[in-house]
């Protein structure tokens, strides 16, 4: 390419090429190109080449008359260079290709990004000597199809917003209703209250509008991809580089679309008031029901019914293999023979809902007030609206057998059945796997049950052969329990009140631990006469907790 004033000397001569108008033959029209622009490397006519000098890019462009081009120099058979420009090297063309990546690009590109690949070419040669099918139109089907999968995100997320703001304003007039029970002493306190609900609105608004931004991109490319496909002329190496660049805004728009699936109903406010305020006024400084990590009483049975649990379409016996009680009292087990999800009434508990899984379901865990998740052994985790009839949202799909699950600080905790407790992020990312000890000791062999407290300063890890594992948020092993008390623990369950209870198989038994792994006692003790405990939940405020057996029909539901 000529630079500054400089004229390559191959192509000058006093031989006149009789040559076609490029610009006039991209129209259709037949007309002698007078000049030829060392730069472009394309023939102009009169009229063309002044609309050439009028572009910016082309203002220092070398032209040259034709009778100064060099009979021959210019390669009739080689396709013109893609006139499109690199976005990271705005004065470049996208005129290189490197064939190990099936990517395209500018010389600088490829000089910095493919520097070790064999295979790279320059377009027009490529195209020349390799015999290379473009596929725009199914390029621009593919994109017409995103278009409008985003298109119905960005509906999704606009009706998150609605709805965000509507519960805002339900949230602030439970605020001033209840704040009308109290007196004066409150202002303070309800101001702080409103604020802290305002920051959190605010935070998921950010948080909606920063997808709707990235929304809005992936679209504006998607669509000037399929623009500049549509307009595409007869030039094959044009068509290559805008199909390549489409294939690329593509896959970009697509990974988009599997995160976003996540983002736009997991996430949610809440205000619970704390009715105890009344008589504690002084030493409150919000309205807000304040979750306390407080020592609590080894809980005493006071008495428990039964209740069956199974429904005239299970294909066999019950297995309930975990269960959830709901901040409402309704409780949601696991049935893992009749891969179901079960939703029992909060008062009479007789089973309202089903939702059928493609697999037996493992350890089930509240996610929030409308939403849970559980696992698969199946290498799954699903996530099941509540609003409504019971119904699956989004799937989440690991290299693993899942068996425990638990939800804290936005965050999943998923084991495998054997080697390892993994964190995930919602959007299916994976933060952090805890397998060993200080020692480089593997610390699990049957995990059968995960719990995490809200800060997510504790995990707590049932393991069927080593007993209680507990954890810190770096994985050191802050202690462990085992022995003749617990054989076999089949589910720890963490409490409000930040006590942990966990059952035994083998035992056949409810033991209840403290905040950091300390036994406090024996809860529910052995009896010969009945089958093994499977799993064990709570709900301290309706004073309830429920455990199932294995192979049984029924639950029990203990008053505590």
């Amino acid at each position: 390419m000529a630079t500054g004033k400089q004229i390559d000397t191959d192509i000058l001569s006093d031989e006149i090429i009789d040559v076609s108008c490029s610009m006039c033959e991209n129209k259709g029209k037949n007309t002698e190109g007078e000049k030829y622009c060392v730069d472009c490397k394309d023939y102009f006519c009169i009229t063309c080449v002044q609309v050439h000098g009028q572009v910016p890019l082309c203002a220092h462009h070398k032209v040259l008359d034709k009778s100064q081009v060099k009979s021959g120099s210019i390669s009739k058979g080689l396709p013109r260079a893609p006139t499109e420009r690199c976005d990271r090297h705005s004065h470049k063309h996208i005129d290189m290709y490197c064939q190990n990546h099936d990517n395209v690009g500018c010389s600088t590109c490829m000089a910095v990004d493919h520097r070790l690949c064999k295979d790279i070419f320059y377009i027009p040669e490529f195209i020349q000597n390799n015999t290379y099918q473009v596929a725009t139109r199914e390029i621009q089907t593919k994109l017409k199809e995103i278009t409008k999968t985003l298109a119905k995100q960005a509906d999704i997320f606009k009706k998150d917003k609605q709805r965000l703001l509507k519960r805002k304003t339900e949230i602030l007039a439970d605020i001033r209703k209840f704040r009308q029970e109290i007196n004066d002493h409150l202002d303070k306190m309800e101001k702080s209250s409103i604020d802290d609900i305002d920051d959190k609105v605010k935070s998921l608004e950010d948080k909606i509008e920063d997808s709707l931004k990235q929304l809005h991109a992936n679209k504006s490319r998607v669509t000037s991809a399929n623009d500049k496909l549509a307009s595409t002329n007869t030039n094959k190496a044009e068509v290559f580089v805008h199909v390549k660049m489409a294939e690329d805004a593509a896959n970009v728009a697509n990974k988009y679309i599997e995160d976003a699936k996540f983002k736009s109903t997991l996430e949610d406010i809440d205000f619970q008031p704390d009715r105890t305020i009344l008589t504690q006024l002084e030493q409150k400084k919000t309205l807000k029901k304040k979750h306390t990590k407080t020592s609590v009483n080894l809980f005493q049975i006071k008495g428990n019914k039964s209740y069956n649990v199974k429904v005239k379409n299970d294909k066999s016996g019950c297995c309930i293999r975990n269960a959830c009680f709901m901040e409402d009292g309704t409780i949601i087990l696991s049935d893992q023979y009749n891969n179901k999800l079960k939703r029992l009434h909060s008062y009479n508990y007789t089973v309202t809902d089903c939702c059928d899984l493609p697999g037996g379901p493992w350890q089930v865990c509240m996610i929030n007030n409308t939403q849970v998740a559980v696992t698969s052994l199946q290498k799954e985790v699903h996530f099941i609206s509540l609003s409504g009839k019971m119904k699956t949202t989004n799937k989440l799909n690991t290299d693993f057998k899942c068996s425990g699950l638990a939800f804290a600080n936005n965050n999943l905790y998923i084991s495998d059945l054997y080697t390892s407790v993994y964190m995930y992020t919602l959007s299916g990312r994976k933060l952090k796997q805890f397998s060993k000890d200080q020692s480089g000791h593997m610390l699990f062999c049957e995990i059968t049950s995960v719990a995490v407290s809200k800060d997510a300063t504790r995990i707590y890890v049932a393991d069927y052969l080593n007993g209680l594992i507990v954890l810190d948020n770096n994985g050191q092993v802050i202690t462990s329990f085992i022995g003749e008390q617990l054989k076999g623990a089949s589910c720890c369950y963490l409490t409000e009140a930040g006590s942990v209870l966990v059952s035994g198989y083998g035992s056949n038994n409810v033991l209840q631990f403290t905040y950091d792994g300390e036994l406090m006692g024996e809860v529910i003790k052995a009896d010969s006469r009945k089958s093994r405990i499977c799993s064990v939940c709570c709900n301290q405020q309706m004073s309830k907790m429920c455990i199932s057996r294995y192979e049984h029909d029924n639950i029990e539901v203990h008053d505590i």
